[in-house]
């Protein structure tokens, strides 16, 4: 990897004129060559210069004059001067200047003699700083004392001398910046400038105090009653606690501030036990000044700070533990409350690092080993004890937490609480003797893998207890942690445990078998324990699974133990063959090596064997292979080193040839970038061994050494040569998009790495450019048109690279037509278009006679322009600004006049020239422009006025239609031109019908409309000119218009703001000169205001958004103080006008809030928490225009990642207003609520990482959330209360509370956590009654949402007694005055109480928990008959009960008696259900009836295939089979069907060889299944039980049965075949058939699944189906389909490897691999699909040979290099559709972005050529000859379609690549296939 070196800034010395005068004047000397006047010519010398460089010489070289002085060469006043201006440089330099540490060390290196003198010149430089008293020269001023306590030799000396004036002049420092801060508020970039030197303040006092210690005792100690030092210090102490208690100052002034007060007290009093026992013995001053600190009311926040200052910077290093100090260390209940009581997320960061001290500290007391530790403090620190519970509850909540750094504190208080535990328990050290560590250890594991702070937890284990200790306890822990390596997530936390475990379990295993005497044997078990496991998961698993343990996992293992690459290597290469999923044992091979090699443990490949350990065959099998992760890795071995100055050997090089044009065209963008990253690690490695390489050439003396080299530097040559061509010729027109864009790519890299220079320069030794042509470069120039705006962007950036003779932009015809097709497409109706003017506008700005060309083009559109004129042999930056300058004011020009045409006649602009594609260009030119160095400022400054000014013209005319109440919809969407009159009057009459009006008077549309009116509406609007051009405006063209005007609008009016300096006066009357002036930038913020409160257009408002968002980053950055303030004032405002609640107000509010929460968000920069607060006031407010612009800004708010943590502290109010929104009687409020709490749940709990819902990835233990958030513990509760009093199930009323839904799923998005033991102290015990009672709610899904709302709150070990207590309130038999939604209500929860508990506990229920005698006791919920009256309730109690009695059943041990009772009775209440006795007479079933059905069976299932030997009844059970394939109800069947496909398919692969029937498998239900696909109608079904028959034909001929009748195989074969044809099913059964009659039919009904247009399923099948036939039929000798088919059967293949789906391309590469081996060289290997295509071209070719059949052959082929045979009527319907482009802007036609036509028909052309030959070397007297007739009709053919795209390809208008490329890109395709066609034609003649 290059990684570019950060070097410091050097800046030369800046002083005054006058001073810098004086002092060279000081240093003038004549004559004399003694040491004195050459240190003086030296400095004067340096002072004389500008280059800063040249002045550290210098200065290094005044140093060394001084060192070499003696005492007498003393010139005293020359001297005194020397080290004088040394002095004063350095006290002027800025922080971290080079020249300043240059100065330290020249001044640190003078003689013993001069140090005196030195530190006097240095005390009076300083001196003279310190009385400055300009508050702007403060922040340097502390700097330089920093710096002279920062490691400068006579630093601390002068520090003494000076110590009251460094002391004073900080407190004045301080006092000034605390005055300032009361000034500052709503001045964000100012007020952050102050925090930072007053922080900086703050920590230089403390830094001087801390040198001075001494000082300070002695002077205080001289002076009892009066010291100046000691008014000084007790000032520096009001300014720290002044700054401690004001909450205006951000955390970490506060948090130094504390540490500053305990440092200057500790200096004060001393370092004895009197600091631990309080401020009794301190000074009065020190008494007085702390009373507002001592007092119990003190914030919270205080006390914190407070805490860290007294654990930071107290010693307690074996301190002697007296009883204050152990007082002290105890005060951990004090900081445990602020951890509950303080809700920033930043301040949560202060607590975790005060508790990590606080341990850290006992750490330290506890080192000391003259005296043992005190018994409180050891019974307070050991592992059982209360303080130890409330740590570990702090951590349990806190490693989760959002912020690092919380979490890295969090672990390393664990960490040292283990310590503490062992420090304390020292007669224990073996964990396995250790109940506390053991039972932890379990629990730890015990947790679900998702939680992050988990691994850090286990990692502590680990490090003090060994890996054997967690090894010994769960020895599957390495394959389950290499499990958990697919999840980006929590693959660096499980690979850094992964680490952790086996260096310590190396470590272990040496140190046992060196005791032992056994060295070899641990290295077996070692790589049994970690290396075995891993190469399972990487052959076997999915490729998604294993990509991360590349990246984090196999490179430390590697590290750790490098020998066991050959354990590897060996062990992959006598590995089998994997699934087709993974990457199998070669991509394993190459994942290993590969992350080897970038390790530096393989060596570059030798001869014939890549690092000696594989053939590089089969490196070159993995870099063409089917996979793309095995591809990567073996492109990585090749390129990646550990030495980026290896030279690459010729073999690698044909690697990289071999793995190129392969690859190019790959759909992944992951791919793509991992692709073209390794290729610039090897052309990195090129270009740094072609450095070496030349450097070793000049100095190398061995010829034979030379030689070497040389044959080296001329293969990179012709390598980098080989390398540039072959990308520069895929750039045709027609290639695909994946392969223009890695073409790109990797050219722009050879472009910044070794330059497309022509010349023999030494510095390029390649010339890369000699290889470009002219029409490679116009390649590139026409690769600017695509689509793919990153396309755009590499081709915009490599252009200028390549030479300009290739290029030809500098010819002037050429460039006027480059800039005319610009021009058009800045007009164009196509949005893309504009991007592509504007890219090649900004190619063109470079040229120096582009003005002579925009006056030409000027000229003939009749425009009055003038380019500014140019002086001759002007640098390039001026051409450049000229050229700028020139553009804009020629578009500005155009613009102008299309606005004015615009203001008439909107329709019109939209139609022929909307305006947004000039103003973009406008942009995009500006973008490149440096403001800071222009030359033209008059001019910039009218062209700045007069685009601002057309920039509001264009928005009045489009504000319009994206501020109507609905700018999409009130449009009539109508193509026919007749419309256009009524089109124009709807835009002048729609007006915004949603102003705050919206709620309190109902508007109904006027449809009265007056003439009079109308006419004097639309007199001043000229119609469409009807006579001339006509126009086709549809309302899509219209609304696409305007909303992108407004774009561009609000893009170059932020880009204005944003990049242009600023014309301001500051507040010394200076005026600083600029482009733009402070009232065009207030106007400019008034019109964003203006747009994001009343625009209705998504687009529009978003994007003006961005414009507004640049406008405030500059605002806050000017140095106009009244522009600073803007934004302030802006917020102000706007949420003044939100809560006035005019209903005259245009605030928009619907659409949630439109702009609204945007204008917030760009001004909301630093202002949250006053915006919050105010947001949250009109929440609770019931006025309704307020609260739901409230709601959206909050939610808008809530979403904004980048405010990061700091909106954590809201979200508890935010959700309390989300819930009472909904009990408003408005919808609206009730609306914006729903999307509030929508955006909570995901900002509480995260973005959903997986489909399932309900996931505990995406939930929080009850523990962690009511810790983060306490304010929702009461108010979840009330709600839920008051939600709970309204559920009555069988009042026959539905009470549906408002809030209840939502209160339930917040609760249900919690989970337990086993580490909160067996009392959980966060008090869930009172939700749990109000949770069981919503299980009784009329409403089916509120009691579901109870069921798992409850699941949380019941301990995993108390899940069976609360499930037992919730049964037994279920009634005991059937009486008059049943619940149902009762009873249904509590069965889900039994049930989710159940499920909960296997998750978690992975144990079974413990024997005699009761729950199986209460279900037996219950059973007659399963017995009960439907009553009609109570149908659905009894339907769906009956369905929970059966699926909870299943989930029991399979739950317990077999062993339990009770259980085996309940399962026979569920069994007879089975064979009793209406599965197996079906009432005949009843054919209706009622509501939820099938859902009871299937519950049972499921049970069914369950008792019949899944588990049979629990039932012990296997003549039932067959029975129960039977029944389910044969009920009356599609569902039923379904379900059944899929159990047993599931079932034999895990049976086939437990019993990989043998082909063992199961026993439920009898011949009855063989007959079954066969009579059932005979006759099956439900078309899943059908397609199920044929999946089922065709995983047991693997086993064995089946016989098949229709009843009683058996079947023979062509029966079958040609009702399966009929069945294809007419539903299009799945056709894998037809395999293995003897009916030839139905073959040509089999083979029709094949290739039409592979047409383009049907579904991926169909394609997949057809390709794994023409996979399977390979062998059999496609390369068979004996041709059973005939020529025909066969070929056909082939060219849908083709069809398939170039089909969009990578699935289906993929699928169909596999046909490679059951090739026979004769006819290919490289048979039974995985290749990608372009490999693919390309063999299995010359396969077909080889047949033909083969078959006998080269004539049929070569016509068949020369057909499909044709095309289509009726090429007119195709050229026709696409000059129709062409046309139809235009009229739909986004109407996008099936696009293949894989498949290249181009390199098909090349492909198919170079075959037919190699067959040709053979053809007529083969041509004999009895021979098959050519088909005269058919070569004369493919030769009209041929000749017609070239002459028609021709014609066709001359009519286009110039440069149609730009103007119409697709047309082009396909008439260019056509007249190549035409072309092709008939050269293989003439040579067929």
């Amino acid at each position: 990897m290059v990684v570019k070196k950060k070097t410091a800034k050097v800046e030369a010395v800046a002083l005054d004129e006058e001073k810098l005068h004086k002092l060279i004047a000081s240093l003038s000397v004549d004559g004399g060559e003694d040491g004195v006047r050459q240190v003086a010519q030296t400095l004067q010398c340096c002072l004389e210069l500008t280059e800063p460089v040249q002045q550290i010489q210098l200065v290094k070289k005044a140093g060394s004059q001084l060192e070499a002085l003696s005492e007498d060469q003393q010139d005293g006043a020359l001297l005194d001067a020397c080290l004088y201006t040394l002095a004063l440089v350095y006290t002027s330099l800025q922080a971290k200047n080079p020249l300043r540490r240059a100065i330290a060390s020249a001044l640190g290196s003078v003689p013993a003699w001069l140090q005196e003198r030195t530190v006097n010149c240095l005390c009076a430089c300083l001196s003279d700083w310190l009385s400055n008293t300009q508050s702007d020269k403060y922040p340097h001023i502390v700097d330089t004392i920093t710096a002279f306590l920062d490691g400068f030799p006579f630093g601390n000396h002068i520090l003494s001398l000076l110590l009251c004036v460094v002391l004073q002049f900080l407190h004045k420092g301080l006092s000034e910046y605390l005055h300032q801060n009361r000034y500052r508020t709503g001045r964000h970039i100012a007020q952050a400038k102050l925090m930072q030197s007053c922080l900086a303040a703050v920590k230089t006092s403390m830094l001087v105090v801390q040198r001075s210690q001494e000082t300070i005792s002695a002077a205080l100690q001289a002076e009892h009653n009066h010291c100046e030092l000691g008014d000084t210090l007790s000032s520096h102490l009001s300014c720290y606690i002044y700054i401690l208690t004001d909450e205006e100052f951000i955390q970490s002034v506060q948090s130094t501030a504390g540490m500053a007060v305990v440092l200057l007290i500790r200096s004060v009093m001393g370092s004895g036990d009197e600091v631990a026992s309080g401020l009794d013995p301190a000074p009065q001053w020190v008494k007085q000044r702390c009373v507002a600190l001592c007092t119990s009311d003190r914030p919270p926040g205080v006390s914190l700070y407070l805490c860290h200052g007294v654990l930071a910077m107290l010693s307690w290093k074996g301190a002697l533990l007296g009883p204050e100090w152990e007082q002290l260390l105890l005060l951990h209940a004090d900081v445990l409350f602020l951890c509950c009581s303080i809700k920033e997320s930043s301040t949560a960061m202060v607590v975790a690092r005060v508790l990590t001290l606080w341990s850290s500290a006992v750490l330290d007391c506890l080192q000391g080993e003259t005296q043992p530790c005190p018994p409180h403090l050891q019974q307070s620190l050991s592992g059982r004890s209360d303080l130890h519970r409330h740590l570990l509850e702090h951590i349990y909540s806190h490693w989760e937490h959002p912020l690092d750094g919380v979490r890295h504190q969090t672990r390393s208080l664990f960490h040292n609480l283990l310590l503490l535990h062992q420090k304390t328990n020292p007669s224990t050290p073996d964990p396995t003797k250790d109940s506390y560590i053991t039972e932890l250890t379990q629990s730890l594991l015990g947790l679900e893998w998702h939680m992050r702070g988990k691994y850090g937890s286990l990692g502590c284990l680990v490090e003090l207890y060994g890996a054997g200790h967690l090894l010994n306890i769960q020895p599957q822990l390495p394959s389950c942690l290499l499990g958990l390596m697919g999840d980006q997530t929590l693959a660096p936390y499980a690979s850094d445990l992964l680490e952790r475990l086996f260096v310590s379990h190396k470590a272990q295993l040496v140190t046992e078998a060196g005791l032992a005497g056994k060295t070899e044997e641990w290295m077996e078990r070692w790589h049994q324990t970690w290396v075995t496991p891993l190469l399972q998961v990487l052959c076997r698993a999915r490729l998604d699974q294993t990509t991360y343990i590349l990246d984090y996992f196999l490179p430390k293992l590697l590290r750790c133990s490098p020998s066991s690459l050959a354990h590897m290597v060996q062990a992959l290469q006598d590995t089998p063959p994997c699934s087709t999923g993974s990457r199998g044992s070669l991509g394993a091979l190459m994942t290993c090596l590969r992350a080897a090699r970038a390790q530096g443990v393989v060596p570059s490949s030798e001869e014939g064997l890549w690092g000696g350990l594989v053939p590089l065959s089969l490196l070159q099998q993995a870099l063409i292979h089917k996979h793309d992760q095995v591809r990567i890795d073996a492109l990585g071995l090749v390129c990646e080193s550990h030495r980026s100055t290896e030279v690459l050997t010729s073999q690698e090089m044909d690697l990289i040839r071999h793995f190129l044009l392969p690859n190019l065209n790959s759909q992944s963008p992951g791919v793509r970038q991992q692709t073209v990253s390794l290729l610039k690690k090897l052309l990195c490695r090129v270009k740094d061994s072609t450095q070496l390489l030349q450097k070793r050439l000049s100095q190398e003396r061995d010829q034979e050494q030379r030689d070497r080299d040389q044959h080296t530097l001329h293969l990179y040559k012709e390598f980098l040569r080989w390398l540039c061509v072959r990308l520069l010729e895929v750039l045709l027109p027609g290639a695909s998009f994946s392969k223009c864009l890695m073409s790109l790519h990797v050219l722009c890299l050879l472009g910044q790495l070794f330059t497309f220079s022509t010349g023999t320069l030494h510095s390029d030794a390649f010339a890369l450019g000699e290889v470009v042509t002219s029409e490679h470069a116009q390649n590139v120039l026409y690769a600017v048109a695509s689509n793919f705006l990153e396309v755009k962007q590499l081709a915009s950036s490599l252009l200028p690279q390549l030479p300009p003779s290739a290029a030809g932009l500098q010819v002037p015809e050429r460039m006027r037509c480059v800039l005319q097709a610009a021009l058009d497409l800045s007009t164009s109706t196509k949005p893309f278009d504009s991007v592509t003017a504007a890219h090649l506008l900004n190619l063109l700005l470079h040229q120096p006679d582009l003005s002579q060309a925009l006056l030409h083009c000027a000229q003939q559109q009749g425009l009055d322009f003038q380019p500014p004129s140019s002086l001759p042999q002007v640098s390039q930056t001026h051409i450049l600004e000229l050229n700028t300058l020139a553009v804009v004011q020629f578009l500005l020009c155009c613009l102008q006049s299309e606005v004015s045409r615009a203001e008439s006649s909107l329709l019109q602009a939209a139609a022929s020239h909307p305006l947004y594609g000039r103003a973009h260009c406008i942009t995009a030119v500006l973008q490149h422009l440096n403001t800071e160095s222009l030359s033209q400022t008059e001019q910039w400054r009218y062209l700045v006025s007069e685009l601002i000014a057309v920039c509001y013209r264009m928005s009045d005319v489009v504000s319009p239609v994206v501020q109507s109440s609905s700018p999409e919809g009130l449009i009539p969407m109508d193509t026919e031109s007749g419309t256009s009159a009524g089109l124009q009057r709807i835009l002048q009459e729609i007006q915004p019908r949603d102003t705050n009006d919206f709620f309190t008077s109902a508007r109904e549309l006027d449809t009265h409309h007056g003439d009079d009116h109308t006419q004097s509406q639309t007199t001043h609007i000229s119609s469409l000119d009807t006579g001339g051009e006509g126009y086709r405006v549809t309302a899509q063209m219209v609304l696409v218009c305007c909303w992108r005007s407004m774009k561009e609008v609000a893009m170059l009016l932020g880009q204005l703001c944003q990049s242009l300096p600023l014309h301001y006066t500051s507040g010394k009357a200076h005026t600083h000169p600029g482009l733009i002036t402070e009232e065009q930038v207030e106007g400019v913020g008034l019109y964003f205001r203006q747009q994001l409160l009343q625009s209705r257009h998504r687009g529009a408002f978003e994007l003006a958004y961005v414009g507004f968002v640049r406008l405030t980053d500059m605002l806050c950055r000017s140095g106009s103080q009244a522009l600073q303030q803007l934004p302030a004032h802006w917020l102000s405002e706007v949420l003044e006008e939100v809560k006035s609640s005019d209903p005259s107000s245009k605030l928009c509010a619907t659409r949630r809030s439109a702009g609204i929460p945007f204008y917030i968000q760009g001004v909301n920069k630093r202002s949250v928490f006053m915006v919050m607060q105010s947001l949250v006031w009109l929440d609770m407010i019931c006025v309704p225009d307020p609260q739901v612009h409230a709601l959206n800004i909050l939610r808008a708010l809530y979403r904004d990642t980048r405010l990061g943590e700091n909106i954590i502290p809201f979200v508890s109010d935010g959700m309390q207003a989300a819930v009472l929104g909904f009990t408003s009687p408005i919808w609206a409020v009730r609306n914006s609520s729903t999307l509030l709490f929508s955006t909570l749940i995901t900002r509480i709990f995260g973005v959903k990482k997986g489909k399932d819902e309900h996931s505990k990835k995406n939930r929080m233990t009850g523990r962690e959330f009511f810790t983060r958030f306490p304010a929702l513990y009461p108010f979840l509760l009330n709600q839920l209360e008051e939600a709970a009093a309204t559920v009555d199930g069988d009042s026959g009323q539905v009470k549906l509370h408002p809030s209840l839904f939502l209160l339930l799923l917040v609760l249900s998005r919690l989970y337990p956590s086993p580490m909160d033991g067996s009392s959980s102290p966060l008090g869930l015990t009172p939700f749990m009654p109000f949770i069981i009672r919503c299980g009784r709610s009329a409403v089916y899904r509120t009691r579901e949402m109870a069921a798992r709302a409850l699941v949380p709150f019941v301990l995993v070990t108390q899940v069976p007694s609360t499930v037992h207590s919730l049964l037994q309130e279920l009634p005991p038999e059937p009486g008059p005055r049943i619940q149902h939604n009762h009873i249904h209500g509590t069965l889900l929860q039994v049930l989710f109480l159940l499920r909960s508990y296997q998750t978690d506990s992975h144990r079974p229920l413990p024997a005699g928990n009761g729950i199986g005698e209460a279900l037996s006791q219950r059973m007659w919920l399963a017995n009960e008959r439907i009553n009609i009256n109570q149908e659905i309730f009894t339907v769906g109690t009956k369905f929970r009960f059966f699926e909870l009695v299943s989930n029991f059943c399979v739950c317990v041990c077999f062993s339990d008696s009770e259980v085996g009772e309940l399962r026979q009775k569920t069994l007879s209440v089975l064979m009793a259900s209406d599965l197996v006795i079906s009432d005949s007479s009843s054919n209706t079933l009622g509501p939820g009836s099938t859902q009871y059905l299937l519950s049972l069976a499921r049970m069914s299932l369950s008792a019949s295939v899944e588990i049979p030997e629990l039932w012990r009844g296997p003549q039932l059970t067959t029975q129960l089979l039977g029944c389910l394939l044969q009920c009356p109800q599609y569902e039923v069947r379904e379900l059944a069907l899929e159990g047993v496909l599931r079932t034999l398919q895990e049976e086939e692969e437990e019993e990989e060889g043998t082909k063992r029937r199961p026993q439920w498998l009898d011949e009855t239900t063989l007959s079954h299944l066969t009579s059932l696909a005979l006759h099956e109608t439900h078309p899943q079904s059908l397609a199920k039980v044929l999946q089922v028959l065709c995983v047991m034909s693997s086993s064995g001929e089946l016989l098949w049965r229709d009843g009683a009748k058996m079947l023979s195989q062509e029966e079958v074969l040609l009702h399966l075949l009929t069945l294809a044809q007419n539903s299009v099913h799945r056709s894998e059964n037809t395999h293995g058939a003897s009916a030839m009659s139905g073959l040509a039919q089999w083979g029709a009904l094949v290739s039409s699944c592979c047409s383009e247009e049907q579904p991926v399923e169909m394609k997949l099948m057809a390709a794994n189906v023409l996979v399977n036939c390979a062998d059999t039929v496609l390369t068979s000798p004996h041709l059973p389909l005939g020529l025909s088919t066969t070929v056909s059967l082939w060219g849908s293949l083709y069809t398939l490897l170039q089909d969009e789906d990578h699935e289906v391309r993929n699928s169909a590469s596999d046909f490679i691999s059951n090739v026979p081996a004769p006819l290919l060289s490289k048979a039974g290997v995985s290749v990608c699909p372009t490999v693919a295509m390309e063999w299995g071209a010359g396969l077909l070719c080889r047949l033909f040979e083969l078959w006998g059949q080269v004539p049929a052959g070569v016509l068949a082929l020369t057909q499909w290099l044709l095309g289509d045979a009726d090429g007119n009527d195709e050229a026709v319907s696409d000059e129709v559709s062409s046309l139809d482009e235009d009229d739909f802007l986004f109407e996008k036609g099936d696009l293949n972005l894989w498949a290249e036509p181009v390199q098909w028909v090349k492909l198919l052309h170079r075959n037919l050529s190699s067959l040709i030959p053979t053809f007529k070397q083969t041509q004999h007297p009895g021979a098959t000859s050519l088909d005269q007739a058919q070569l004369r009709t493919l030769s009209m053919q041929a000749q017609a379609k070239a002459l028609s795209s021709q014609q066709a390809l001359e009519s286009l208008p110039a440069l149609p690549q730009f103007s119409c490329t697709v047309e082009h890109a396909r008439l260019t395709l056509r007249h190549q296939r035409a072309a092709l066609a008939l050269d293989v034609l003439e040579r067929l003649r």
